[in-house]
This record gives C-alpha cells, structure tokens and sequence, in this order.
C-alpha cells in the first residue's frame, strides 16, 4: 500500500463526512449525507438498505470508479479524492477487488483464463499469473472446471469464478455489489461461504451490498443505509 500508511494502523479504510449528490434536470439528489465510519484490516462487513440508499454508491466512491463531492476518503493512507486519474487507476487494479450482481466473466476466455487475465494485465509474469488464478480455483472448489468456458459453468461457478478473480491480485479491499442476487437460495449460500471465508483465510478487508439478510448475517460488523445515513450503527 501507499508510503504514507502509519506503521502499525489497523484501520483500512476512513471515510469521513462523505457527501454525494446528483444532479438530474433542476433536481439535485442528494445520495450520502455526511457518511463517516472506518474498516479494520481484514473486517468483513455487510451493508444493507433498500433501493437507492445509496448502498452501490459508497461502494463506487471506496472503489475509486467515482469521487464524493466533499469529505475524505482515505483508503491505506491514500486520500482517493487527492489521487490523480492515473494513480486512481492503478488504485482500482492493484488495491481493490470487485464483485458484481453479474459476473462479468469473458465468454471466450477458460474460467481459469478470466482469473488470470487482471494479474497478467497489472504487469504479473504469465506463468505467476496462471499458478495463481488456478491456486485460487482450487481453493474455490473449481479445479476440475478451471478449462471450462463461462457458458459451461452453472451461475453459482461463474460468480466463484468472479470471487476467483476479485483475489488474484492480492487486494487489500474486496467489494462486493450484490454477488449474490442472481442464484438460487442454495447456490447464493455456497457463493457467501466461500466469499466470506475467502477474505478471512486471505485476510482481506471484505465489503458486501446485499438484500440477502442471511447473506449479512456471515460478516462480522453489519450497517444498514437509510438516506444517506447509516443508522443504528454497526451491530
């Protein structure tokens, strides 16, 4: 992480009075209201509310793929909102993992090929990048399915497949926007388990998103996000 990180921190990520509007017409909406709250290293922790709470937001704002309007947002001791574009980028490919509702997987690419294409592109020898993608198949329960192309893969592997690449580039901060609102109950209980106990045994800072009160319910430190806010607390 960044040479400005204090020796010995133990919080990853500080948010502090984060305001996020948006503006549509003559209407300005306000989506975060002054959040602040901070993340351990290694904490995994749940965010849910209903529709437009501004739930993906936060996410978008800790990932670097959008910038709040006022407050700080300091992730590692780098203050996203002072970062320059292409440090910004380099940010989101080396520091964060994301996951999505969809998995995003390359139709053309094996699953074993999704997972190392990020760590190939971020500079990681081919090789390095392959024996990693496939440790982290295996530790998904896929090493049996690493040559399948996504169209061969049921839903719930294709998002292990996400979980997979979400990791490969060792990020401090993994984020998960609704990894699993397309499975089946069954299946949305694998993917959880094995995201949640992927980011304990790998030690990863884990934000989810969901709707699923069980899927909340495995993170350590729960939030729930009315307008803008988070109320009650952690719990």
């Amino acid at each position: 992480m960044s040479d400005t990180l204090i020796a010995g921190d133990d919080i990853l990520v500080r948010i502090c009075d984060v305001v996020k509007n948006y503006v549509s017409g003559a209407e300005t909406l306000r989506i975060l209201r002054g959040l602040s709250f901070e993340l351990r290293r290694g904490e995994t922790v749940a965010v849910t509310g209903r529709s437009g709470s501004g739930k993906s937001t936060l996410l978008n704002i800790l990932g670097g793929l959008d910038r709040s309007d006022s407050g700080t947002v300091t992730v590692g001791g780098m203050e996203l909102n002072s970062l320059p574009e292409g440090a910004l980028a380099s940010y989101r490919k080396n520091q964060v993992g994301f996951i999505f509702q969809f998995h995003y997987l390359l139709k053309d690419f094996t699953a074993l090929e999704n997972v190392m294409l990020p760590a190939y592109i971020a500079g990681m020898k081919k090789k390095e990048a392959l024996d990693r993608a496939g440790m982290l198949l295996q530790d998904l329960g896929l090493d049996d399915r690493k040559g399948h192309y996504p169209s061969q893969l049921s839903g719930g592997e294709r998002q292990r497949v996400a979980v997979a690449r979400s990791l490969v580039n060792d990020p401090d901060l993994v984020l998960a926007d609704e990894p699993t609102g397309n499975l089946d109950p069954d299946n949305s209980a694998v993917v959880a388990e094995l995201l949640y106990g992927s980011a304990r045994k790998w030690g990863k800072t884990l934000v989810v998103v969901t709707h699923d009160a069980k899927v909340a319910a495995r993170a350590e430190t729960r939030y729930t996000l009315t307008a803008g806010q988070f109320v009650d607390g952690p719990v």
